[in-house]
């Protein structure tokens, strides 16, 4: 369409639509209504029925519309349908009253918005031994905008109690934006145990942002809690160094076997460490 047509056409929609408040101003003031002899024209008032009518418009029709307005298209880019991630959540240094450790828990996926393979993996060592690692091959498949349900397998590596499990649960952002890891195992000769995780991210600037965290942990003489605070900082959002302290405090079995080592059921640990994101 040349621009001559389409600044026409523009100025013929403009018309239609400003037309009839124009006629209304007019009727307001239509001069054939008026007493002239009143108003001392001297004209006569038979004159003003001799102007010319106005013209009709042209009916406001689709095409009119459609070539004033033509649509807009613009290349559309669509993102791969199969994606991935890896975060090291907690990548950490610690220090106790029993000794110093490192732990870790990471998590990654790779998939699409409706089916992902979780592989998730956490654990500790203290004074050069593995206290705990597991690791876990789940099929996560989301059921809605802010929830999955996962299902897989967990392996636990701890130096003799080795353990394969079934695991099943659910993972999301609940409401108020606590994240939330909910899972269960079922093992060999009806063994079973659960896990609880929550978190969350309170931002205090854009870069400097607090995390509480509870985890907990049941069954099969895990029984366990940890509440930790952490406090990082971004310098990138794939980069963000941390320092906090946790308190983990063991229960049942999980605290007989502890005193039985010589450890106490409970401490409390300064940690700092770094999250990342790829």
């Amino acid at each position: 369409m040349s621009v001559r047509s389409r600044t026409t056409a523009c100025a013929l929609v403009l018309v239609l639509v400003l037309l009839p408040g124009a006629r209304a101003r007019a009727q307001q003031h239509d001069h054939s209504q008026m007493d002239h002899s009143q108003m001392g024209h001297g004209a006569p008032a038979a004159a003003a029925g001799n102007a010319a009518p106005l013209a009709p418009m042209p009916a406001l029709t689709d095409a009119a519309r459609a070539e004033a307005f033509p649509p807009i298209t613009l290349p559309m880019t669509h993102a791969s349908a199969i994606n991935s991630l890896v975060v090291l959540d907690r990548l950490e240094a610690w220090d106790a009253d029993p000794g110093t450790g490192f732990a870790w828990d990471v998590r990654g996926w790779v998939g699409s918005d409706l089916h992902r393979l979780w592989l998730r993996s956490a654990g500790e060592r203290a004074d050069g031994d593995t206290e705990s690692a597991a690791v876990e091959l789940l099929y996560g498949r989301s059921i809605t905008p802010w929830w999955d349900v996962v299902a897989g397998m967990r392996q636990d590596l701890d130096p003799g109690d080795s353990r394969t499990w079934a695991a099943f649960g659910v993972q999301g952002i609940s409401p108020y934006k606590f994240e939330v890891e909910a899972t269960a195992y079922v093992g060999e000769s009806g063994r079973t145990a659960a896990r609880l995780e929550v978190e969350y991210e309170l931002l205090l600037t854009n870069r400097l942002i607090l995390q509480p965290l509870v985890e907990l942990t049941a069954g099969a003489g895990l029984g366990a809690a940890e509440a930790g605070l952490r406090l990082r900082y971004e310098f990138r959002r794939r980069f963000a160094p941390y320092v906090g302290l946790a308190y983990e405090r063991a229960f049942g079995s999980a605290a007989d076997r502890r005193r039985a080592e010589g450890d106490a059921a409970h401490d409390t640990r300064a940690v700092a460490g770094v999250r990342l994101w790829f």
